[in-house]
């Protein structure tokens, strides 16, 4: 959460002046972030003490919560794909047509699973916002995710939805 609000106050929006190290994280991540991926994760993390990170736990975290500002993310790093769970709204969706880019549903409950996918960390950004809010560059491997929000404007969140209020309203008339 704090590294979205950090990259679109500061970057896209502007309302915030860069501070500390800011303009050397952003110089540093920029490219890292054009065309790749972003995962809302929290993750648990080995080796602080001595920069040797090993993930112990890395499941996903519920990805709404970034919708005011995931969109634009997507858009400025030029990000082709987001991976979390629970999926998110309308604004991503339209993000996920125009970069284009895809939205990725991982499995809630996996955390030490997959952490197992994560073959390397190659660097932490921002670990002042804390291990789990910190922006982790890592290498993965065999990372299981289901697209569930394509670049045509196709949402399995919004068709399950649909459906269930479709089934909803017929088993309510039938009452």
């Amino acid at each position: 959460d704090a590294a979205h609000k950090w990259m679109v106050d500061t970057f896209i929006k502007e309302t915030r002046q860069p501070q500390g190290d800011d303009l050397e994280v952003y110089a540093a991540i920029k490219p890292l972030l054009a065309g790749s991926v972003i995962y809302h994760c929290g993750p648990v993390v080995a080796g602080l003490d001595t920069k040797d990170y090993k993930f112990v736990a890395a499941g996903p975290t519920t990805s709404i919560r970034e919708e005011p500002y995931q969109g634009m993310v997507m858009k400025h790093f030029n990000i082709k794909g987001v991976i979390g769970k629970g999926g998110m709204g309308p604004k991503t969706l339209v993000a996920c047509q125009e970069v284009p880019g895809v939205y990725l549903h991982a499995i809630g409950g996996a955390a030490s699973l997959i952490a197992q996918t994560v073959v390397k960390v190659l660097g932490v950004y921002k670990l002042d916002f804390g291990v789990p809010e910190a922006m982790w560059v890592t290498e993965v491997k065999d990372f299981p995710a289901v697209v569930t929000m394509d670049s045509h404007g196709g949402s399995l969140h919004a068709s399950v939805e649909a459906h269930s209020k479709a089934a909803l309203q017929d088993l309510l008339a039938r009452a």
